[in-house]
């Protein structure tokens, strides 16, 4: 390998990396303006909540179990739970698409959703 071949693979390796970091940059930008949250209680869908609007919630269990969700700032959390382990009360806070927040024993599950179609897949990022 000669100096100039060593180059040329840094070179090629910075260019991915500026490629990279931009595409989930502006991926990331673009779901946080229609994101809600969509909160399902053992496989049901409970509500959907907008991440610009900001609500404090307590959701209560046929049971007697509770959680309490709280959307601002938009970003989504579960501020209390009368769940023993309290994972998802210190799980963090989420705001972009895909990423969710469980709480097991209350079979209760936080996900974010962009309602917004992307006319590129995640295939071609």
């Amino acid at each position: 390998m000669k100096k100039n071949d060593f180059y040329l693979i840094i070179g090629i390796l910075i260019v991915t990396g500026i490629v990279v970091l931009t595409s989930n940059l502006i991926s990331r930008n673009n779901s946080g303006s229609a994101a809600v949250a969509v909160v399902t209680i053992d496989g049901k869908e409970y509500n959907r909540y907008p991440l610009d609007k900001d609500v404090t919630e307590r959701i209560e269990l046929s049971d007697g179990a509770y959680n309490v969700i709280s959307i601002h700032d938009g970003i989504c959390e579960i501020k209390e739970a009368s769940c023993r382990d309290q994972i998802c009360v210190h799980h963090m806070n989420v705001q972009y698409d895909g990423q969710t927040i469980v709480c097991l024993p209350n079979k209760l599950v936080v996900t974010i959703v962009n309602s917004d179609e992307d006319d590129i897949d995640g295939a071609t990022h």
